[in-house]
């Protein structure tokens, strides 16, 4: 059996479609399928479609979700699970029909992998979204080892719409359900730790239905970054190189400033470096709307959005949990949906 999770809170414009597309799944006969929706207390119409969808589909269960944060939607759905094979799927996303039977026999076939994902397919629902769906998806926005920008099958750090063996639970334990955001990333330095790999099937493929607005995207990144400073303190852990380089250009931008102000011609220097990193947005700006002008520089236009956004979290971390030694406040809990 492969149980699928989906943690959910306020979705009634894509619930229907995310578990449609589930049951629409092909697998070979002797798989049998479940589907978990932990709704966090929704206060729009998606109970009312559930109920619809729960009618339609008799293996499809849901769970209510007190605290509506999504690690505990998460261990929820684990704990209720009754699959040999866990599936973690959002609720604004669409996977291929070959995704479930892709992922659990990449997880059968290759033994040393025990978390497996799809290349990520932006659905835009407004130009906004489409810009910065193929700002996410460049190497200049989020890194080229980063999963939204893999197009070819691969070991990576972290993947989205993950599945997992519900053993390697038993080896790792669940998501840590005080994290907001990155709880993913800390249970895959976990997973990792304990000798397992992550591995994302280019053959399988996930729809995912992009942020529309440039301010929930800033505060989607800033809490990224800033939860990842609080996961890295937690575990004594470095961050890799990639996710430090929003950091430093953010010092840079302050440090840059100051500095231009009490040296004499440094501002030359400032200067240069703004303007290379602007020739940088705007080529791959380019390049991510196939040369189209317009949409070219809105594109470019999001690339100091999501390394500012995440950059100044990520300060903003070291500040809280490193000089100051506070706790996570609660604006960085909020939902940025």
């Amino acid at each position: 059996m492969i149980s699928v999770v989906i943690p959910c809170r306020n979705e009634e414009k894509h619930i229907a479609n995310c578990v449609d597309a589930i049951y629409q799944s092909k697998f070979d006969s002797q798989t049998e399928l479940e589907v978990l929706v932990v709704d966090g207390l929704s206060d729009d119409g998606t109970l009312e479609v559930l109920k619809t969808l729960c009618k339609k589909y008799p293996t499809l269960r849901v769970i209510k979700n007190e605290k509506q944060v999504a690690p505990v939607a998460f261990n929820l759905g684990i704990q209720e699970s009754q699959g040999e094979f866990v599936q973690i799927v959002g609720a604004r996303q669409i996977i291929s029909e070959n995704y479930l039977e892709g992922a659990k026999r990449t997880l059968v076939e290759m033994e040393d992998v025990w978390c497996v994902g799809g290349a990520v397919e932006n659905i835009y629902e407004n130009d906004a979204s489409l810009f910065i769906g193929l700002a996410m998806a460049s190497p200049f926005g989020v890194g080229g080892s980063n999963f939204r920008a893999l197009k070819k099958s691969t070991y990576t750090d972290t993947i989205g719409t993950p599945m997992y063996r519900k053993s390697t639970f038993d080896k790792i334990g669940l998501f840590d359900d005080s994290l907001v955001r990155n709880q993913d990333d800390e249970l895959n330095y976990r997973l990792t730790k304990a000798g397992g790999k992550i591995y994302l099937n280019a053959d399988i493929l996930i729809k995912y239905y992009v942020r529309a607005s440039f301010g929930k995207l800033f505060r989607q990144y800033f809490q990224y970054g800033y939860w990842k400073v609080f996961v890295g303190k937690k575990h004594k852990a470095f961050t890799n190189i990639r996710q430090l380089i929003p950091l430093i250009f953010v010092l840079g931008l302050i440090f840059g400033a100051v500095l231009s102000l009490i040296i004499p011609n440094f501002w030359y220097l400032y200067t240069l470096g703004l303007a290379l990193y602007t020739m940088g947005a705007l080529m791959f700006g380019m390049k991510a709307a196939k040369q189209d002008a317009g949409k070219g520089f809105n594109v470019a236009i999001v690339f100091p959005v999501l390394h500012i956004s995440y950059g100044w979290g990520y300060l903003r971390g070291i500040i809280d949990f490193f000089i100051l030694q506070k706790n996570p406040n609660e604006k960085s809990k909020a939902l940025t949906r």
